[in-house]
C-alpha cells in the first residue's frame, strides 16, 4: 500500500514543471492519467531524441509510473470524455499556456463549480493573479524572474543560468505538495480549493536563504562564486585535474585545523591571521593555496575518505555519469535498472522521497496512448466498437 493509492489525477500538462510534479505523485501511488494528443502526446517525447522511432529520455525521465490516453480536447466528444473522467477523479492538472484552459470550457470555475469533489491545479510562469499573470515563462525566465540568476556567478561576472531545474522541477514540487494539502482540506470540508502555482513564485522561495543578506544591510546580493557564507572559498582541485576533479567541503572549527595539519602546514594552526572564520575571510586567497596545494596531491575520492572520516562535511563534484554509477544511489533506489520491449534497457532516476517501509516499483513511462482502450472500457465502460469509432473519429 502506497500512501496516495486510490487518488485518481488526470495530467493535462508536458515538458517539465507539471510533469515532475505527476511522476512524484504516481510514484507516491496516485494512478496518473497522462492526457495526450492523438498521434502526437507530449512534446518532450520527440524532442532531443536520438532514435525518431523511441521515445526521447527528456520525456523518460518525468513520466514514469503514469497511464497515457490519447484524447482530442478541441472536439465536442473529447470534452465530453474528460468530464466523464472528472466525475471519477480527485485532481486536474494543468501547465498550459494562460487561456488555454477557458478556449477547451474548462475554466478552473467552471471545473469548481461542476465537479467540486476535483483539485484543479495549475502551473503557469507568473501565476493566474497578479500584473504579469497572462505572460508566458520557460526555465531561464523563471531564473531570472524568481532572483536565482542574479546571485549566481562570481563577482564582475554576468548572471549565471543553474542548469538545475529549480524553475520548472521546483515548481513541480510545489505544485505536488499544493495538490496534497488541498487533498487533506477537500477531505476535512467537502470541497476541494484549486492550487496556483507560480514558477517565479517557487524559485523566490527557494532562493529565500540569500534573502538573509538583504534583510541585513538593505542591499542586493552580490556574485560570489565558490565562497560560501563563512568559507573564503569552498571548491578545490584535485588531480588527475580532469573537467570534474574538484571537491568541496565546508571550513568551520576544527576542520581549518585539521587541514592545516593534513597539509603539511601545522606550524601555521594558532597564526594570527587565521584564527578565526570572520579573520580567514580576509585571507581567502592565501587559504585556497594552502589547502588547493594539499588537495592537488589526491583524488577527490581519496579527499572524499579522509575528510569524511574527521567529519568534515565535504563532497567530490560529481558528474552526471559518475552519478549513474553511484553505489550509494543505487543502494537507496535512486538509480534503478529499467527494461521494456519498445526502449531495451536503460538506467533511471528513481524516487527521492521514502515513506515508511512503502516499497515504490520504477515502471517505465507508457508509450503514447498505450492505456487508452483501457481506461476507456474498465473506467468508463465503453464498448469495443464505441472505442474503435473513437479512433476513426480522431477523438482518441
Amino acid at each position: 500500500m502506497l500512501p496516495l493509492n486510490g487518488i485518481r489525477i488526470l495530467d493535462l500538462t508536458q515538458v517539465q514543471a507539471g510533469p515532475s510534479c505527476t511522476q512524484l505523485l504516481a510514484w507516491l501511488g496516485a494512478d496518473v492519467i497522462k492526457i495526450e494528443e492523438p498521434g502526437k502526446g507530449d512534446r518532450t517525447r520527440w524532442e532531443m531524441a536520438e532514435n525518431e522511432n523511441v521515445d526521447s529520455f527528456y520525456f523518460l525521465v518525468f513520466n514514469a509510473n503514469k497511464k497515457s490516453l490519447t484524447l482530442n480536447l478541441k472536439s465536442g466528444e473529447g470534452i465530453s470524455i474528460f468530464k466523464n473522467l472528472l466525475e471519477i477523479s480527485d485532481v486536474v492538472i494543468e501547465n498550459y499556456a494562460p487561456g488555454r484552459m477557458e478556449e477547451f470550457g474548462l475554466s478552473k470555475n467552471y471545473i469548481n463549480k461542476k465537479f467540486p469533489h476535483v483539485v484543479y491545479a495549475s502551473i503557469k510562469g507568473f501565476g493566474n493573479s497578479g500584473s504579469n499573470s497572462n505572460l508566458k515563462s520557460y526555465e531561464h525566465v523563471a531564473q531570472a524572474a524568481g532572483g536565482a540568476m542574479s546571485t549566481n556567478g562570481f563577482d564582475e561576472g554576468p548572471p549565471l543560468f543553474t542548469s538545475t531545474g529549480i524553475g520548472d522541477s521546483g515548481s513541480g514540487l510545489h505544485c505536488a505538495i499544493g495538490i496534497l494539502a488541498a487533498l487533506r482540506q477537500r477531505d476535512l470540508s467537502g470541497e476541494a480549493p484549486s492550487v496556483d502555482i507560480s514558477m517565479q513564485d517557487a524559485v523566490l522561495n527557494l532562493l529565500r536563504v540569500r534573502f538573509v543578506e538583504t534583510f541585513n544591510n538593505g542591499q542586493a546580493v552580490k556574485r560570489t562564486g565558490n565562497s560560501v557564507w563563512n568559507s573564503p572559498k569552498c571548491v578545490f582541485p584535485c588531480k588527475p585535474n580532469g573537467p570534474n576533479d574538484y571537491i568541496t567541503m565546508v571550513i568551520t572549527g576544527d576542520a581549518w585545523e585539521s587541514l592545516l595539519a593534513l597539509s603539511g602546514n601545522s606550524h601555521l594552526i594558532g597564526d594570527k591571521n587565521y584564527e578565526s572564520e570572520d579573520i580567514r575571510k580576509n585571507h581567502a586567497d592565501e587559504i585556497y593555496e594552502i589547502i588547493a596545494a594539499w588537495t592537488n596531491t589526491l583524488s577527490k575520492d581519496e579527499i572524499m575518505n579522509i575528510l569524511g572520516d574527521l567529519g568534515i562535511p565535504c563532497s567530490p563534484v560529481k558528474d552526471t555519469l559518475e552519478l549513474l554509477n553511484d553505489e550509494h544511489l543505487a543502494e537507496r533506489q535512486m538509480i534503478v535498472e529499467m527494461n521494456d520491449a519498445e526502449r531495451g534497457q536503460y538506467k533511471a532516476i528513481g524516487c527521492p522521497i521514502k515513506v515508511g517501509d512503502s516499497h515504490i516499483d520504477i515502471t517505465p513511462p507508457p508509450i503514447l496512448g498505450q492505456n487508452t482502450e483501457e481506461i476507456l472500457k474498465e473506467l468508463l465502460g465503453l464498448e469495443h466498437n464505441q472505442v474503435k469509432s473513437l479512433k476513426e473519429n480522431g477523438v482518441v
